[in-house]
């Protein structure tokens, strides 16, 4: 039988994971792909495209980021009659509007964060005012990861909010802020597949979004991750669908809202059971990099299957465990400076003298008329590894970041350590 043709939409690191993994059977297009994905994957091609994912003939459209799944992308693909995996707009509000996503939490009785949504400064400072801290102000729209303060200080929080609601902090996006409460726990994420009527779970993963060692620093994108969490409990992914997936898919359901593609949930294990801090409508980045390799069975088939309602039963998964650091540009998040020409990459874009069971994902990448590498965006490159414990995964994947550098090269070098990372909400 033919290959399938998948196209994946996007251009970071989560789009390069989604890409390699889909390549294990399929033919891959990429769109708009970024320059270090093209290239071969046990001999199916990964090419580029410029074309918007409407004009590209594929058996199966995976949207990576959140961005066109919230301005409809995958309506506008399902009304062509194409399989797409990925949530309609009116689902993938989830993830839009974090007042909205509360909203349904509540509705459908989920465990989550005690919070408030507000535009007004004075209400928002008398709500902060009846917290004890920890305090977590959250942008209502997207921002890329990067819209979340949490702070022990009140008058932080509060020219944080000023920040936000003026429209200096975020633009549009933080014009509405959700306030909450902090929680104390350890925070993971779960990641299910749902084709419209199944739901099946993915390991738990969990990543780093603090820019600094010791979950120092200001918020970004994901800074590295690791799957599974040996202190994670196995129990807590089935209580996340049991106590917030199956309820939120309900509650949706009961609003005339199905549901198709991944739905990621960002959660606090407390004492008394994991807690809803967030929900995404795709796939985490850098999650991705660290669940992806773990499919022992064929990501293009289980995919396609969730995008055609046709999902049989849980994917199977190698005991292996998996570690993704990633590497950012100076100044990241606040204020990335790219430009830097990248050392240790081949022509392949892969490491230029190869660590066995590493990939290199790229996220933010150029090249020079000459071959060589730049950095073009706040995450340049992702090292993952692949190995029997995860001990061995942070390791080789440590050995690959110190194969390349650039000037001002930015990497925390405890992900996967076993640092406590049992801190406040996001």
């Amino acid at each position: 039988m033919a290959s399938l043709r998948v196209c994946v939409v996007g251009g970071g690191g989560r789009e390069h994971a989604l890409a390699r993994a889909l390549a294990r059977s399929a033919e891959v297009v990429v769109t708009p792909g970024n320059p270090g994905m093209p290239g071969e994957v046990g001999g199916h091609r990964i090419s580029l495209s410029a074309a918007p994912p409407e004009d590209i003939a594929a058996d199966l459209t995976v949207v990576g980021p959140e961005g066109p799944l919230v301005d409809g992308l995958a309506d506008r693909l399902a009304a062509r009659g194409l399989a797409v995996l990925g949530p309609g707009r009116d689902a993938a509000r989830l993830e839009g509007s974090k007042a909205f996503m509360k909203s349904v939490l509540a509705e459908a009785g989920v465990p989550t964060a005690r919070y408030g949504v507000f535009d007004d400064l004075s209400a928002a400072r008398h709500f902060l005012a009846g917290l004890p801290g920890p305090f977590v102000v959250k942008t209502d729209g997207l921002a890329a990861g990067k819209g979340v303060l949490v702070t022990w200080d009140r008058s932080e929080a509060e020219a944080d909010v000023e920040a936000k609601l003026s429209g200096r902090a975020f633009g549009d996006a933080g014009r509405r802020v959700v306030i909450e409460e902090g929680l104390d726990g350890v925070e993971c994420s779960v990641h299910v597949l749902c084709d419209g009527r199944r739901v099946v779970p993915l390991p738990a993963a969990r990543d780093f979004k603090r820019a600094r060692d010791g979950d120092r620093g200001a918020n970004t994108g994901g800074m590295g991750g690791y799957s599974p969490p040996p202190e994670i409990p196995p129990p807590v992914v089935d209580q996340v669908l049991d106590r917030a997936v199956e309820p939120t898919l309900a509650a949706l359901a009961r609003r005339g809202v199905g549901y198709r593609g991944v739905l990621y949930a960002g959660v606090m294990v407390t004492s008394s059971g994991p807690v809803v801090l967030e929900f995404n409508v795709r796939f985490g980045d850098p999650e991705a990099q660290v669940l992806l390799p773990r499919f022992a069975d064929d990501p293009a088939e289980v995919l396609l299957a969730a995008a055609t309602g046709t999902l049989r039963g849980d994917p199977g998964f190698v005991s292996d465990a998996a570690a993704c650091v990633v590497a950012a540009a100076p100044g990241y998040p606040e204020s990335p400076r790219t430009g830097q020409a990248i050392e240790g990459l081949g022509p392949d874009g892969q490491l230029a003298e190869p660590v066995e069971g590493v990939t290199v994902y790229h996220a933010g990448t150029a090249r020079d008329p000459d071959g060589g590498w730049r950095t073009a965006g706040g995450r340049v490159l992702g090292f993952g590894a692949l190995a029997p414990t995860l001990g061995e995964a942070r390791d080789l994947a440590y050995r690959a970041v110190a194969a390349v550098s650039w000037p001002g090269m930015q990497v925390r070098r405890d992900i996967a350590s076993g640092v406590d990372r049992a801190a406040l909400s996001r």
